[in-house]
């Protein structure tokens, strides 16, 4: 066949998100950016009007037209009567980030770690960006207070990812026309993406791959003590966090859960041995270093416990030191019989 013959080539139809025209706001800057990460809305066209005939002539439509319906690719939040939450556990109701979140987070979460769609770690690292990223833009933007019983804040943070998004709308007094205000909406945009991928790569790249440690060294923890009271890392990597949210999902009950962590010093070459608190933000601890250690430093500390290597137990005994793994290890077994 020649190439006069040859059929045309079938060119790309580009799909085309809608969106309201006017001030704009986080919670669809940052949808907009999400639909451009999936496969179907990739480098998508953007059209922002309020014209229902507009509108329809989009193939997804977020944050106006007042319906929600996923069949039709609509995801409106305003609506009378919507009540859409993510679900597992989280109460917050959606904004037009949360919806297209909802319906696409995996995917896009998926696409950005090469990870398989149903790999657990995908729903895992989707559930805590909603926690830590997502659900503030939809309690923002759906009016819902931080504080529940109407306290009145000591100070004033408007360096929110919503409010910043809210400063790149023109001024009341400017005069600018719509092709303006479109341009510094997609401005909007990427900045609410780089900050979701951001979030999106730490927690990927170093929160999951901590909680992975915390999990084998829970796992792990009768190895190093019969007791099971003692975590041991050969590494360094941020804990706290991660245990507690383990221990939930594992319901362990009080008298199996560990209460001294040991691991080495990330800057000193040392190796510490840490009191888990008795939550999160707690600095009361389960079990404290001994008292009679507490204070004590180098060989007034080696001398009183009789384990060579002290280097210090903290005043309230939350914290101590060793020079060698095996000492850490030491006053941690010590410090369980006291």
């Amino acid at each position: 066949m020649s190439t006069a013959e040859a059929p045309a080539k079938k060119q790309r139809v580009a799909k085309v998100i809608g969106t309201h025209n006017g001030t704009f706001h986080c919670d669809e800057a940052l949808a907009v950016f999400l639909l451009r990460k999936t496969n179907t809305y990739r480098d998508a066209d953007l059209k922002r009007s309020r014209d229902p005939a507009v509108l329809d002539t989009c193939d997804i439509v977020v944050d106006v037209g007042a319906v929600y319906d996923e069949s039709k690719q609509r995801f409106d939040h305003h609506q009378r009567g919507f009540t859409e939450v993510l679900g597992h556990g989280f109460q917050t109701k959606l904004s037009s980030a949360g919806l297209v979140y909802k319906h696409f987070g995996q995917e896009i979460i998926a696409s950005h770690t090469q990870a398989p769609s149903n790999d657990v770690q995908v729903t895992t690292l989707w559930l805590k960006l909603y926690k830590e990223f997502i659900e503030a833009i939809d309690a923002i933007d759906n009016g819902i207070s931080q504080y529940p019983n109407d306290l009145s804040p000591k100070y004033r943070s408007r360096t929110d990812l919503s409010s910043r998004v809210g400063w790149l709308n023109p001024a009341w007094n400017e005069s600018v026309d719509s092709q303006s205000v479109d341009a510094l909406f997609e401005k909007a945009s990427k900045l609410t993406g780089e900050e979701f991928i951001g979030r999106l790569d730490y927690y990927s790249k170093a929160w999951l791959p901590a909680r992975d440690l915390v999990v084998s060294a829970l796992a792990a923890r009768m190895n190093v003590d019969p007791s099971g009271k003692i975590i041991l890392f050969e590494q360094y990597a941020p804990w706290k966090e991660h245990l507690f949210e383990i221990e939930s999902e594992l319901n362990l009950e009080e008298d199996l859960k560990p209460v001294y962590v040991v691991y080495a010093d990330e800057t000193a070459g040392n190796w510490r041995i840490q009191a888990v608190p008795v939550s999160p933000e707690s600095f009361e601890s389960r079990k404290a270093l001994p008292e009679a250690w507490r204070g004590l430093r180098d060989d007034d500390l080696s001398k009183a416990s009789g384990i060579d290597g002290g280097i210090f137990i903290h005043a309230s005994g939350f914290i101590g030191g060793n020079q060698t793994k095996e000492g850490a290890l030491a006053i941690a077994k010590a410090a369980l019989t006291m």
